[in-house]
């Protein structure tokens, strides 16, 4: 009967080790699960913002993409990169020209609007700015 209950707990005590040291629940969490959720997170901002467009936007915004792709895209514009032979579009070029064409990307929005932010609460004197 001993034995029984032995080998019971020597079980139920090596698969909780195995449970514990084989997969982590911080590792998924931070990794897969966090991951994933601001990818959704950022896909539905992204499509709201280009959604609450007025139609002359959208059709402002379809010209403005067809010329500053095809400006980035120019081989003398094209950015160096390791193993790409010809070189890879210049994303700066293009947001710059979007944003300097009046129709910027949903990222140089954000990080406009992240800006302002600081710099109300720079006014405020939340943040109060570091010098070097």
């Amino acid at each position: 009967m001993q034995i029984h209950r032995a080998k019971t707990r020597l079980l139920l005590l090596t698969g909780f080790i195995l449970l514990l040291t084989g997969c982590s629940i911080s590792d998924w969490y931070n990794g897969y699960y966090v991951d994933r959720s601001s990818i959704k997170k950022y896909i539905k901002r992204s499509d709201a913002y280009y959604d609450a467009e007025s139609p002359e936007m959208k059709e402002l915004r379809k010209k403005n993409d067809a010329y500053c792709t095809e400006l980035a895209s120019k081989p003398e514009n094209r950015v160096a990169r390791a193993g790409y032979p010809n070189g890879v579009s210049n994303t700066a070029m293009y947001t710059l020209c979007m944003e300097r064409r009046g129709t910027p990307t949903y990222e140089a929005y954000s990080s406009m609007q992240a800006e302002k932010r600081r710099a109300e609460r720079r006014a405020r004197g939340e943040i109060i700015p570091e010098y070097w």
